[in-house]
Order: structure tokens, then sequence, then C-alpha cells
């Protein structure tokens, strides 16, 4: 986890409230937590919620685990090749695979998607995000109800056969160490708002569940 290094900083609230946001929009701004083993289905349930949310008028944004790694959250290597860090630089900010890693991944993404809610988007993230501390120091920045945790449930014996990416082959082989359910753990969460058993319910039923529990707590209106 990264700690605060700078301490001539101070918050400085804007002249716009995250009330005024949400009326201009009609909704509350609220992280959608998405957490499950590698090809459990969450980009999946993701992209289709995202859309249903869309087509009903409102402000949603995606965060994919891959795609946050594209960019805000490089591996050092990749840094390195790419950007021209030096390697010190590459490895202060960016993140790879390791634990530590994995802490610091997810303590952004936290960050980023707090910040999308504070402006009034419903933010859908889904990322495997392993480690439960991990999961409750997200929720614990946000808000009462602000933070909605979805277990995206599938057995380790469905992942592999689904495999999309072939990680899980390659994990086996000792081709990939540290791969979550194979030689790294995933902490289910314990009482997650949602959960959804994915080799039972179809993708689009299980984003219609997502969506349903958001319109009842009243996420959809202002």
């Amino acid at each position: 986890m990264a700690d605060q290094k700078s301490v001539n900083i101070t918050w400085h609230e804007g002249a716009v409230t995250r009330d005024e946001r949400q009326k201009l929009l009609n909704q509350k701004g609220v992280t959608v937590w998405m957490t499950g083993l590698s090809a459990s289905g969450k980009s999946t349930i993701a992209c289709i919620l995202e859309q249903m949310l869309l087509h009903k008028g409102k402000s949603a944004y995606r965060l994919d685990g891959d795609n946050v790694r594209f960019g805000l959250n490089k591996d050092p290597k990749s840094l390195m090749e790419k950007s021209g860090y030096s390697e010190d630089a590459a490895k202060r900010f960016g993140v790879g695979f390791s634990t530590d890693d994995r802490m610091e991944n997810i303590r952004r993404i936290g960050e980023v998607a707090r910040l999308f809610a504070d402006a009034g988007v419903i933010a859908i993230t889904s990322f495997i995000s392993p480690y439960r501390k991990d999961r409750d120091a997200v929720r614990a920045a946000c808000k009462p109800g602000e933070f909605i945790e979805v277990y995206v449930n599938v057995s380790l014996e469905a992942a592999e056969a689904r495999d999309p990416k072939g990680l899980y082959k390659k994990a086996r082989a000792g081709e990939l160490k540290g791969f979550t359910g194979i030689d790294d753990p995933y902490e289910a969460p314990v009482k997650p708002e949602i959960i959804i058993d994915t080799e039972a319910t179809p993708a689009e039923k299980a984003a219609e569940q997502i969506l349903a529990y958001l319109e009842r707590g009243g996420y959809l209106v202002a």
C-alpha cells in the first residue's frame, strides 16, 4: 500500500456539491464492486450491466482489471519499455502482480471508483481482488450504502474449464506464479450485498439481478 508522503497538502472542497451532481444526473453515485475468480464472468456481466444502465439514461462507467493495467496501473516492466522510465521510477509508479502490488492495484482502483461515485456516476468494477482485507478497505473508504459488493461465484473446476485466456493452463504448467486459485488464495466475501452463481445464471440474468438491486435501493433516482 502506498503511504501518504506529501505533508504540505490540503483537501479542497469544490463549489459543486455531490447532491447537485446527483440531481443533475437523476441518480446516486455508487461503486458496484464485482469480485471472483478469473473466468468467473465478471467482465461479461459488467459490460452488460453498463449497457443496461446507459439504455436507461443513467451514467455508468466500467473499470476492468485488464484495461486498467494498460494505463493507470502499468506493470514496472511495461513502464520501462514503453514510457522510458528508469527502473527505480518504474517500480515506484508501476504495479506488478506480487501480493503488495495487488494490494496497491486494488487501492488505486478503489480511489478511482470513489471519485466516479462522488461525481454521481455508477462505477462498475470487475477485478479478481482476491484478498478480503483489500476489498474491506475500499468499502471503509466509502460512505455507508455507496459500496455494493457483488460476489461472482464459480467453482475452480468450472473456471478452469472456461479458461478463455489460457491462464489456468499456464498456471498449472508452472508458467504463471502466484495465480489466484492455483498457488495463491482467493478469499470469498463474507457478507456481500449480492451473490451470483454464474454456473447456474446466464450473464444477462446476472446483470438484471444487479440492476434490480440498484432500482430497489433507489440508486437510479436522485
